[in-house]
């Protein structure tokens, strides 16, 4: 695999496009239409990282926002590297609770909708010290200045549940760029907001190669593949998450599922309408149906008409529950055997830090440290 993205002539035009040191929305949307087309005719030419927090069971919103796309990508013949961010569920928190099991229900999702340990890493970062140790050189290699402008840290910052902010939270950026670069990905699946991380990516592999490359492009400079999976909102109207207890998780049964959708909020009109602007949450649930019946909001909105809220959740339950079915039911195939779970998280520990080994080997040979 090589690891810098192959660049045809639309490529290159859709790079010029955007200044060297931001990545805008419009310039990564019209590279991420490039990239596709280049995944689409040859595969082989990427390796993907990508990963979630061991917070709680994955839901709904994640599955349609990046879950599915890993697979897709997988199935393609895209190299994929998921990385169980276990270190980072301290970035928000005093400390990280039941973290094995965590850990353990992540590798069951994943599973579950099909990421196959056969040809995609599955691993934790506590498993592999090398990628960690990145984040010193890293680290010197951006100022404070831009760690304080970064949008999405601000955001988490102002989010946090924590009184005071840890050094950890504040370098996040820095360790999400250890995560990407020591497997040399050259591409992340991201939406829009994790563009200022990508970007400082970008810089510091730059910055790295400019510094201590000597000519050589020690680290690629990854590539965003923007999302354009829609917004999910969560059954009590605002963003859905895991904290927030209003989610349909993957392993959520038939009838918690049921429970969930007859609870969540919608609006006094009767008529049903697909309207995001006016009717958010009445237009979030014909967009979960529609998405699991694989028809547009409208069209279910349409067969629904005047029946009422009661009509649409009644839809919506039945969508959702035939939809993942079969996901839940490999779940609890998978779940009866933990220590297989256990072996496959070693298996993918074992090939992440080999990995890892080899990239800060390279490090320290570009940097004069092999001593």
């Amino acid at each position: 695999m090589n690891s810098a993205v192959p660049q045809t002539e639309d490529a290159g035009a859709a790079a010029s496009a955007r200044p060297t040191d931001v990545l805008g929305t419009s310039a990564a949307q019209a590279r991420s239409a490039v990239l596709e087309e280049l995944i689409r005719k040859d595969p082989g030419q990427f390796r993907v990282l990508t990963g979630d927090r061991p917070t709680g069971r994955l839901h709904l919103g994640h599955f349609f926002g990046t879950l599915h796309n890993r697979v897709r990508l997988q199935e393609l013949g895209v190299e994929l590297f998921v990385v169980i961010a276990d270190y980072q569920v301290l970035t928000d928190r005093d400390v990280a609770d039941n973290l094995l099991q965590h850990v353990e229900e992540l590798v069951l999702d994943y599973l579950a909708i099909g990421v196959d340990p056969a040809r995609s890493t599955i691993f934790t970062h506590g498993a592999v010290p090398a990628l960690n140790q990145l984040m010193l050189p890293f680290l010197s290699l951006v100022s404070v200045s831009e760690l304080n402008r970064n949008p999405t840290v601000k955001d988490e910052i102002s989010h946090s549940r924590q009184s005071a902010v840890s050094g950890l939270m504040f370098t996040y950026p820095v360790h999400q760029a250890a995560d990407i670069l020591f497997c040399k990905a050259n591409l992340v699946p991201v939406g829009q907001d994790q563009l200022p991380h990508l970007e400082l990516t970008r810089t510091i592999a730059r910055r790295f190669n400019d510094r201590y490359g000597c000519g050589k492009a020690v680290f690629p400079q990854p590539d965003a593949l923007l999302s354009s999976a829609p917004l999910l909102l969560g059954t009590d109207g605002t963003k859905m998450s895991k904290s927030r207890n209003n989610a349909i998780t993957l392993a959520a049964t038939a009838d918690e599922t049921a429970r969930l959708v007859k609870g969540a909020k919608t609006d006094s009109e009767r008529h049903i309408s697909y309207d995001p602007a006016t009717r958010p949450e009445v237009s979030s649930l014909l967009l979960l149906a529609g998405l699991c019946q694989g028809r547009t909001p409208e069209q279910v909105a349409a067969d629904i008409g005047s029946a009422g809220a009661a009509a649409l959740k009644k839809v919506v339950t039945e969508s959702v529950n035939e939809y993942l079915a079969p996901i839940r039911a490999r779940r609890a195939e998978y779940g009866q055997d933990r220590a297989h779970l256990r072996a496959i998280l070693g298996e993918g520990n074992e090939r992440a830090r080999a990995v890892a080994d080899a990239t800060l080997a390279e490090v320290r040979a570009a940097m004069n440290t092999c001593y």
